[in-house]
Order: C-alpha cells, then structure tokens, then sequence
C-alpha cells in the first residue's frame, strides 16, 4: 500500500509530528461534506497507518468552519440505487476503518458535526470539542433518516438520547455531548489543539503494540454475553501478559525506572 508520507491527496491533509499523526478533512468550502472521493481518501490513509509502526496515535481535524457536515448532498439527487447502495458501503468501510486500525483515533471538533459528521465523532475512539461546537442527526428534516449514523451514535450514547437526536434533528450542545458520552471533554477553541495533543500525547506515552491489543479487544467484546466477554478478556489479557512489551512494562514498574517498549 501507498506510504502516506509520499502520497497526495485532494481533499485532506497528512503529517505526522513524532508518534502523532494528524489527518486533516480540507475541503473547508463545503464544511469538510463527505463525497465518495474524500471517503475514499480517508480509508486510503488510515489503512495505511495502520501499517506504521512509527505512529501511536490519529487525530482527525477538519479545516474551515466546521468540523463535517455530513454527505456531500450535491453528490445525492436523483442517484440509482446502485449509487447509494455504493456510498453507504463506503462510508461504512470508513466508519470501520476507523475502529480496526490499531492506532487509537481522536475526533478534534469544532463548529458543526452534523449526519455523517457526527457519526464520525461516535464512532472515533476518542473526542475533544470546542465549548460551542454543535453535534447533530437531522437526516429527519430532510426525509432521509440517519440511518447509517444511528448506529455508531445508538453505541456511543444512551438510546433515549441517541432516540431523541434521530427524531427531532435538533443540535446537541458540547455541554450536553460530553454528559451522553458523545465526547470526552468540551474546552475553549483556543485550547482545542492543545488539549487534544496533551490527551494523543498521554496515549503515546504507552506501548503502541499493547495499546492495538486493548483497541482490538475492547470493540470485540462490546456487544458479547459478559460470561463470553470475560472468557476473552481472559485469553487476551493472558496471551499480552507473555508479550516483551508487558514483561519490560512490569519490570519497568518493579525497578521504577521508565519502560523501554520494544513493540511485541
């Protein structure tokens, strides 16, 4: 696969600061809408993080005014079947893409994250957002329900809340997001950057390899039995407990000095 570092994009931005990788959505014109080419984009570049064992953690931006609003709406009239079909398709790759890499990813929000743009942020591992940035489900206003957002929103936030949003459409404050559990903190905007790389910072400060682990496992065991949660929790903590980085870790601890990981 394509190395990001030497790869160029249309609609987003790529860097990498030390073990920090920043994906930036640029299409600041159209509030960062998501057309089949900047999905496209998107899955191409965190599929090939997922890859590098240099970054232990993504924050995904957007530029202009706002976070994501959503599907690119010009892309959607009077369209086949076939053509919708193929762009939610994408755009649950990308949701999924998200999910599987190994690399923990932090939603930096501002201004709206709206449809699409909110499921984004559910469906990111982490979010940090401005205090006056807006999040909503509003497909409903426009006869076309948000579907394909209801699910990473029913999972991130309770149902009467997730219930609330898909019906009436309305804007859910960052005051109110970080009380669902829609996002983790809501900060001043001139904060936003530095409180999202103090929180990618102390995520990276782990080993990367141990933290894949725990990604993989916590997403695995969500929707399990708890007695079936639990059995796997087991096999997976047991079979981490004998890789180096976890040996190194614990005798790290016991010697206190700071662990040298060796990412297995």
């Amino acid at each position: 696969m394509a190395d990001t570092q030497t790869t160029e994009y249309r609609n987003i931005l790529y860097e990498v600061d030390f073990s920090i990788a920043y994906v930036t959505m640029n299409r600041p014109n159209k509030r960062n809408a998501l057309s089949l080419e900047h999905m496209e984009e998107l899955i191409h570049c965190f599929e090939s993080i997922a890859q590098s064992k240099e970054i232990s953690v993504v924050i995904l931006k957007g530029s202009g005014p706002a976070f994501c609003a959503g599907h690119d709406l010009g892309e959607m009239v009077d369209q086949s079947p076939v053509f919708y079909r193929h762009l939610f398709d994408v755009c649950t790759k990308m949701m999924e893409t998200i999910q599987s890499i190994p690399q923990p990813v932090i939603a930096q929000v501002h201004g709206i994250a709206t449809a699409a743009g909110c499921q984004l942020v559910a469906t990111c591992d982490l979010a940090v957002a401005t205090d006056d940035a807006r999040f909503a489900t509003p497909g409903v206003k426009i006869g076309l329900f948000c579907s394909t957002p209801m699910v990473a929103l029913s999972r991130a936030v309770g149902r009467k809340k997730a219930m609330e949003m898909l019906l009436t459409g309305e804007m859910l404050s960052s005051e109110d997001a970080v009380m669902a559990g829609l996002i983790n903190k809501a900060v001043p905007a001139d904060q936003l950057e530095e409180e999202t790389k103090v929180l990618a910072s102390k995520i990276a400060q782990a080993s990367p390899f141990t933290v894949g682990i725990g990604k993989q496992a916590f997403y695995k065991q969500l929707d399990m039995p708890q007695p079936l949660a639990y059995s796997y929790a087991k096999e997976v903590m047991s079979l981490n407990a004998t890789a180096a980085d976890a040996q190194e870790g614990i005798c790290a601890f016991l010697e206190k000095r700071p662990p040298n990981w060796k990412g297995c």
